[in-house]
């Protein structure tokens, strides 16, 4: 007599983990790279539309251009990622909301490009939403790069909009949720915090950590603009709210006190710094008034309080809506070099 059961459904956690364990985005990088993560794929462009949209498409390109140029780094020891796979993606997004990029109306919202919605989706698929998978390769890689040699820069990602139900402000995928799952998973790492120094509040992965005490959140942000997620505010573990028109002196004493404070609060295995530029004096969507050497000084601050407690950190630049944003942050990341925060010398 033969009896015939039908397994039992895997549960949640168990698919996701299989999911991280099967990935190939945790590649091995040879020693002669520096973590330093970009692809050339990460660009946006076609056709102009991307003009449409104050966030500078190109930056991420420049960010690395400034800094060959001027002899910081090597192109042929920077890391490119692979891109995000649908199953990679499947760890936090479900099947329904990665099945509604497949409209190109729902892109167009995301992005805060209107005409998008005419383009067939195949185009935006290639021309804008692999872009992303790339940058969200890229993030993901770069927590593995950080726990080997204490440090990673994603010249890229940091799309801390999108949850894994919900895109929008300009991000399509939860890049920040996914590196943390991976790190939780592959690096058995169980404590990480998250530093969101972007202008505009990271409603994403505070909706996707809501309940995980696994993760601590900084958020220091200006609560007069987008996102307006009241929900989300709730699960900020450390809020720091700066109003428009915050000035330099002014945004990094507020910055001293709060890491003082998150670093007595919670003890990370991995910090996830999201920095953003749109911070910056002129600004048109951040409102604030940082000046460039102040996104220089508060860059130092946080890699010395990662530095400072031997924990690995990885750097997502994040928004920025001027084209000054890319020279800043090539600056930036050259000012880490020269005080020994980072190597980029292979």
């Amino acid at each position: 007599m033969s009896s015939s059961t039908s397994s039992p459904t895997m549960d949640a956690a168990t698919l996701r983990r299989n999911r991280i364990l099967s990935s190939k985005l945790y590649l091995d990088v040879a020693p002669s790279k520096i973590p330093v993560i970009y692809s050339s794929v990460y660009d946006i462009s076609f056709l102009g539309i991307e003009k449409m949209h104050p966030f500078d498409s190109s930056k991420w390109g420049r960010i690395c251009q400034f800094l060959i140029s001027e002899g910081a780094l090597d192109k042929n020891s920077v890391v490119e990622p692979l891109e995000a796979s649908k199953d990679d993606l499947l760890v936090v997004h479900s099947e329904s909301y990665l099945n509604s990029l497949k409209g190109s109306q729902n892109v167009a919202m995301i992005i805060e490009v209107p005409p998008v919605a005419l383009f067939p989706n195949c185009i935006l698929q290639k021309k804008v939403l692999y872009p992303f998978r790339m940058q969200v390769g890229g993030t993901i890689l770069a927590a593995k790069l950080a726990k080997e040699r204490g440090w990673a820069i994603n010249v890229g990602g940091g799309f801390h909009h999108c949850s894994a139900e919900k895109g929008g402000g300009f991000c399509a995928y939860a890049d920040i949720s996914l590196c943390i799952h991976y790190a939780f998973v592959r690096l058995n790492i169980s404590r990480v915090m998250i530093i969101d120094l972007d202008a505009h509040q990271g409603n994403g992965h505070e909706m996707d950590f809501f309940d995980d005490r696994r993760v601590y959140t900084l958020d220091m942000y200006n609560p007069g603009i987008y996102p307006f997620d009241f929900e989300a505010r709730r699960y900020i573990d450390q809020r720091v709210e700066v109003a428009s028109g915050t000035t330099t002196n002014e945004y990094l004493s507020k910055l001293d006190e709060a890491l003082e404070i998150a670093g007595h609060t919670f003890n990370p295995e991995l910090v996830i710094y999201n920095a953003g530029t749109d911070i910056l004096d002129g600004d048109p969507l951040g409102r604030l008034k940082i000046s460039p050497d102040g996104i220089t000084s508060r860059d130092e601050k946080v890699f010395r309080f990662a530095r400072e407690r031997n924990t690995p950190l990885v750097m997502l630049t994040s928004g920025g809506y001027m084209k000054s944003s890319a020279r800043v942050i090539a600056d930036s990341i050259a000012n880490l070099s020269q005080k020994s925060l980072i190597n980029l010398s292979s």
